[in-house]
């Protein structure tokens, strides 16, 4: 497993958990990013387009599993209100992401007050690869690679943290990203180098202590 690899497969992981929580909870259908329309936006098309990028996103941004539900409604809820406010200069998803990022930030600090952040557990990963349906090898390596991502993000600070997820989990050019965090193009690109130095650096630390434990539960 490569940086590259894990980040592929997390970013498959968390995108099959968002689609599972749009159609069953919220019965949305999780598709493709909205253009930008003049004016306000329809929020029923806004939520059905981007619900599954909302609740990646907050689980990505560390929006504990249990209170991801409360936190896309919270979104949404901040969308309806607001959606007069969306004047259609940039895309629909960079205008929501600064929403999502401040409910996360909420529910964070939340969650920082009651004791340790939240990993993706057990239960929620290995009801994943039950709907994924993958062979029991190619599960183990990707839910491996979320865990490794789940605790890497928690590692970030939260402007690195941002970027990696737009750029590396969502695929945002940085234009965009620069866009949706209201700051300079080098100064994304310059998170972005961090942000994935660091990846790069759990990943091989990572592999380093499997090959140990491997090497020693050997006969």
């Amino acid at each position: 497993m490569t940086a590259h690899s894990a980040i592929r497969d997390a970013q498959n992981s968390l995108a099959c958990g968002a689609m599972v929580a749009a159609a069953e909870t919220h019965g949305g259908s999780g598709g493709s990013a909205s253009a930008a329309p003049s004016g306000a936006v329809e929020f029923p098309a806004v939520y059905d387009d981007n619900v599954a990028f909302v609740w990646r996103t907050l689980r990505a941004l560390g929006v504990p599993e249990h209170l991801v539900e409360d936190a896309v409604q919270e979104t949404f809820a901040v969308v309806a209100r607001r959606r007069g406010d969306f004047e259609g200069r940039a895309s629909v998803r960079t205008w929501l992401f600064a929403i999502i990022r401040r409910v996360a930030s909420h529910h964070r600090r939340h969650q920082a007050r009651k004791g340790s952040p939240e990993h993706l557990s057990d239960t929620v990963l290995d009801s994943l690869a039950d709907r994924q349906q993958a062979s029991p090898r190619d599960e183990a390596e990707r839910l491996q690679a979320v865990r490794i991502l789940s605790r890497l993000l928690d590692t970030l600070k939260d402007e690195k943290r941002a970027v990696f997820v737009l750029v590396d989990l969502e695929g945002m050019t940085l234009p965009e990203t620069a866009e949706a965090l209201g700051v300079k193009l080098g100064t994304v690109a310059s998170r972005l180098r961090v942000a994935r130095a660091i990846f790069e650096r759990a990943v091989a630390k990572h592999l380093a202590q499997q090959a140990k434990q491997d090497k020693e539960q050997q006969p």
